[in-house]
């Protein structure tokens, strides 16, 4: 079970947390694969069972589940300090670049070369959501015991990649349905429930955190200072699913509700916010920049993932505490093969999405890499993101 290690200083994580914030291409399939092998596989600072929890927690959470799973991981290692470090240097670095390119491109298109450069890598990230996702099933199947436990894990496994293909959003309806019906089948099979004690400090944790989350809206209504303010907010803590689920929030504010932008130049910042590494939701930082230049992208961003930040800093700690609960262990068993089902069916939808033949030829080089050669994560996309630049280059259709 993860535990604040105060043997890792804070300089180790602003270094890692910053090289995956700087290497982040393609969202969270991408950031999910970077700090497993970080924090599982190089560092072994934690175990997958625990990493497989953290994705489940964070994906049931409102906002970008991987900016919160980036939160969360750095808690683990140093407490509150671990994960304001680890967040901001997660988040900063494609904040900075974003809202350079905002400053250059908001009103035209970015060259063909860092066109080509985020379709190249973009290409890879299917690849990259199936191999995340892989390396998460021995670990996990291991958790399901005997024939019957390894047909509902399986179940499971389906349950989740379908939901992602077909659901969307409502992905997480489909994790908290796989969690408690493992939960009720080990209860119909008599597994023992929590003791008293432990059944009060949950219930107890529960009404602290429905409480937060009840004080949120009421907290942004008091401090808002404008309506770039709430669209931020909408945007950090009131979506489920991240990626493209963010767009038409942001939309029906930016482009039709206060007019800060055209619905030309708003593609331009979803594209802005696919070519940059980091979360997807910077590119509430573009809208922000639109409505109110470098003070305006600066507010917005902070809005936006404070909430993040709040939910991890206020919750880990009963996370921590409930998860030990034979209760919660079930829950998780269930959801945590749904997780790993989303990830690998992310790349269904990842593949559909991309628009030009070669493309796929990049998709393919980069799936050999990853799944036959073992490569490693970041030289693959560095190299896709090459191969990007050489088509632009040729002048081959990257946009």
């Amino acid at each position: 079970m993860p535990h604040v290690r105060p043997d890792v200083p804070l300089r180790t994580i602003a270094r890692e947390w910053g090289r995956i914030g700087v290497l982040g291409f393609g969202g969270p399939p991408t950031h999910i694969a970077l700090l497993r092998e970080l924090c599982v596989t190089r560092r072994r600072w934690f175990s997958a069972r625990d990493f497989e929890d953290g994705i489940a927690a964070t994906n049931l959470l409102p906002g970008p589940a991987s900016t919160q799973l980036a939160i969360l991981t750095a808690w683990w290692l140093r407490g509150a300090r671990g994960a304001l470090v680890g967040g901001f240097c997660f988040i900063v670095p494609g904040l900075i670049l974003i809202l350079a390119l905002a400053a250059l491109f908001l009103s035209g298109n970015p060259p063909a070369w860092v066109n080509g450069a985020a379709a190249g890598a973009g290409s890879a990230v299917a690849a990259v959501a199936v191999q995340a996702g892989t390396r998460m099933v021995p670990d996990s199947v291991r958790r399901a015991a005997g024939r019957a436990g390894r047909a509902r894990w399986a179940c499971y496994l389906v349950a989740g990649g379908l939901a992602s293909v077909l659901l969307g959003p409502w992905l997480v309806v489909v994790l908290l349905a796989t969690g408690l019906t493992e939960l009720a089948v080990r209860r119909a099979r008599g597994t023992r429930t929590p003791a008293p004690a432990v059944a009060r400090e949950r219930r107890a944790g529960r009404a602290r955190l429905w409480a937060f989350l009840a004080a949120l809206p009421v907290t942004a209504a008091a401090a808002s200072l404008s309506a770039l303010t709430w669209t931020a907010y909408k945007v950090g803590a009131l979506s489920y699913g991240g990626g493209f689920v963010i767009i038409p929030l942001m939309r029906s504010d930016a482009v039709d509700g206060h007019g800060w932008m055209t619905d030309g130049e708003f593609l331009n910042a979803v594209a802005l916010g696919q070519i940059t590494p980091g979360p997807v939701v910077q590119t509430v930082a573009v809208v922000g920049w639109a409505a109110g230049g470098l003070a305006g992208g600066l507010l917005a961003s902070a809005v936006a993932f404070g909430p993040s930040f709040l939910l991890i800093l206020l919750g880990a700690g009963h996370f921590e505490r409930i998860r030990s609960a034979p209760a919660a262990q079930a829950f998780f068993d269930g959801a945590g093969p749904a997780v790993i089902g989303a990830i690998c069916g992310s790349a269904v939808p990842l593949a559909l999405a991309l628009q030009h033949a070669w493309q796929y030829g990049v998709l393919g080089l980069a799936a050999v890499a990853l799944l036959a050669l073992r490569r490693g994560v970041v030289g693959t996309l560095l190299a896709c993101g090459g191969l990007g630049v050489a088509a632009a280059l040729a002048g081959w259709a990257v946009s």
